[in-house]
């Protein structure tokens, strides 16, 4: 792609202010060459300053009066990552035309605004007039960084959606008291030669390792601390801004003060006035002073009074050479204002940043592509796809983000190892589904479904199910149930040859196992932590919970008489189909009676969990059938703030 053309650019529609100087610029344009004259005489070694570039139509302007503060209405850009992401999507990075030298040139915002593009002064001038314009103390930064900051090169950094936040140390064990048991013993001669092959083996490791580097690391920089960059600096107090941070423009990243990607400062300016760095960048700005009311650090070209004015009957009181001295010190130049137009968005810019369709940013082993909202039909707003090399050719992991999705579907993972799939839902989905994890949309091919569980009535929060089981899990029920988990048979093979439907041939319930957390209110030998009914060898198995000191817990088994046929409206009890091991047991579990109405309530708790289970079969069955349907009909809706957006959904049902 050919370099645009600002040469070719109409300024005749521009307002006058764009093509003259008021008396007052022209006074402020004096001053500043004084200023000029002054630093070149005390510092001749320092590189020029970046004053009055020429703008757009020709003209000199000061820099700080081509800073325009403005607060867009969009709730986003009322905050700085707001604003950053905002200027770096919508405008294209043009590299500086001589990478040590500041442009001759500085455009305003509103012609950078109309054609998206612009080098690194552009991009902080316009970023900065944002922020100023939100609140925030935010300051244009004219000073050098390191080639891949200026160049836009992230092909060596962490994508930030990558990184993991700092794990938080886990606490030690208070009790000082606990058993130490003695090590083994071990040989002090054989601990130094195994020293001796680990250190043998580092070393040579090593060596590879710096061979590696040499060959895979780019070479150095020969304009490393030369090349020119412009940044933002946010100072604190304004907007509770607890610490002073730099915003890089190009990728609208927040940035320490300390960051070793930033070599050096020359000066800084805001819409108010200009400051000279006067420290020592030789280490680069990890230890600059930001402190601006200190006149050692930085040089102020417009003197600042803030002292209140004296009344008149306080200044009669003196001589008129005080007075003139006085007025003197006190006067401060008033900054005009901005000979910048109003700067404008409209929603239609802000709602589709990229001038290109699309963005892409490359980075380590990683590619991240956006897009505009609405730009594409399933309302994929964002790709980040994670590579396991360099060169980016192998993929691992594809994670997806979408906006404005009927079926509120908002990020999707793929794994391309193993073709898992997870889509993630925001609340108020029909079938309050919060994640689903599959590898195909077939029923019994492995899914698992998780739910917001409040919305539910029984509680569930995750179910799993494949061709073989299904585990369900369960929070905050009355009964304490956490878990339940049923094994399935094979299906009748002839009924299947005959081509019958899956829920005409329902597989066989060979087992349900639930488990149950502690219920306080019971005594521990009759609350039951495991229930487990083992449908096809007639089985029923129960294991309470242990009290705090106890090592077995009881146990009770009702088995099947053999020799005698099950009918299901009677229950046979004896010696002979009982199990009992209950070493702490209460005296109404020696009850024969009591045993024979707890099996006829089981035998009902039986038929209510095949019927449950049939029931969860066909919801997940119906979970597949919806979730195909919004996959196969995916639908988008507009904003009611999007009126645009709206009148073409109209349109398009008319």
């Amino acid at each position: 792609i050919s370099d645009f053309d600002w040469s070719s650019i109409d300024t005749s529609h521009l307002p006058s202010s764009y093509k003259t100087n008021s008396q007052q610029e022209k006074e402020l344009l004096q001053l500043a060459d004084h200023f000029f004259q002054q630093y070149t005489h005390l510092c001749p070694d320092r590189k020029p300053l970046f004053i009055h570039p020429l703008n757009e139509c020709g003209v000199q302007k000061f820099v700080s009066t081509t800073v325009r503060p403005t607060l867009l209405p969009f709730p986003d850009l009322y905050y700085w990552s707001g604003c950053a992401s905002f200027v770096c999507d919508y405008l294209i990075m043009e590299p500086l035309k001589c990478p040590i030298t500041p442009p001759s040139s500085l455009y305003s915002p509103t012609t950078i605004l109309k054609y998206q593009r612009g080098n690194c002064f552009d991009f902080t001038v316009l970023l900065c007039s944002l922020l100023i314009g939100a609140g925030y103390d935010a300051y244009c930064v004219h000073g050098y960084a390191t080639l891949e900051m200026c160049s836009l090169d992230q092909t060596q950094e962490l994508c930030p959606l990558l990184r993991k936040p700092p794990e938080v140390p886990e606490e030690e064990d208070p009790n000082k008291y606990r058993i130490k048991y003695p090590l083994e013993p071990q040989s002090k001669f054989q601990l130094q030669q195994k020293a001796k092959k680990e250190e043998e083996t580092e070393s040579v490791q090593e060596e590879e390792k710096e061979e590696e580097v040499e060959v895979g690391m780019p070479k150095r920089d020969p304009l490393h601390g030369l090349r020119v960059h412009a940044w933002v600096l946010v100072l604190p107090g304004k907007r509770k801004v607890p610490e002073t941070f730099f915003i890089n423009p190009f990728t609208g990243n927040h940035h320490s003060t300390t960051d070793e990607c930033f070599l050096g400062i020359e000066s800084i300016w805001n819409h108010r006035n200009y400051w000279v760095n006067m420290q020592d960048c030789r280490k680069g700005c990890k230890d600059l002073s930001f402190d601006l009311s200190d006149s050692i650090c930085w040089e102020i070209m417009f003197s600042e009074s803030n002292e209140p004015s004296q009344s008149p009957t306080e200044s009669s009181k003196k001589d008129t050479d005080d007075t003139q001295e006085k007025e003197e010190t006190d006067m401060s130049f008033e900054m005009p204002l901005s000979w910048v137009t109003r700067i404008r968005v409209s929603c239609r810019e802000y709602e589709n940043p990229f001038s290109r369709g699309k963005k892409v940013i490359l980075y380590d082993k990683a590619k991240l592509e956006k897009w505009a909202a609405y730009a594409n039909g399933d309302g994929l707003v964002e790709r980040l796809t994670v590579y396991a090399d360099s060169d980016r050719t192998e993929e691992l992991e594809v994670k997806e983000w979408f906006k404005h999705r009927e079926d509120l579907l908002y990020m999707r993972e793929v794994d391309k190892q193993t073709q898992l799939i997870t889509d993630h839902f925001r609340p108020g989905h029909p079938l309050l589904l919060k994640a689903h994890s599959y590898t195909s949309l077939e029923p019994e091919t492995g899914h698992t479904v998780e739910f917001y569980h409040t919305a539910r009535v029984d509680g569930l929060w995750k179910r799993f199910e494949n061709a073989t089981e299904m585990t369900e899990y369960f929070m905050g029920r009355e009964d304490f149930l956490h878990m339940r988990h049923i094994e399935f048979g094979e299906r009748q093979k002839e009924m299947e040859n005959t081509g019958i439907a899956a829920d005409a041939n329902p597989r066989p319930i060979v087992q349900i196992k639930e488990y149950f957390h502690r219920n306080p209110e019971k005594p521990a030998d009759e609350d039951i932590e495991e229930r487990v009914f083992m449908v096809i060898d007639d089985i029923i198995q129960l294991t309470y919970h242990l009290e705090l000191h106890d090592t077995i817990a009881s146990k009770v088994v009702f088995c099947r008489v053999i020799g005698r046929e099950k009918r299901e409206d009677e229950i046979f009890l004896s010696g002979e189909n009982t199990v009992k091991y209950e070493p702490w047991s209460s005296e109404k579990h020696k009850n024969m009676l009591h045993l024979y109405d707890l099996l006829w309530e089981l035998r009902e708790v039986q038929k209510e969990l095949k019927h449950h289970v049939r029931d969860a079969e066909a919801e997940m069955l119906n979970i597949l059938m919806v979730r195909e349907d919004e996959e196969a009909n995916i639908k988008l809706s507009a904003s009611m703030y999007s009126t645009a957006k709206r009148r073409q959904q109209q349109e398009a049902t008319v």
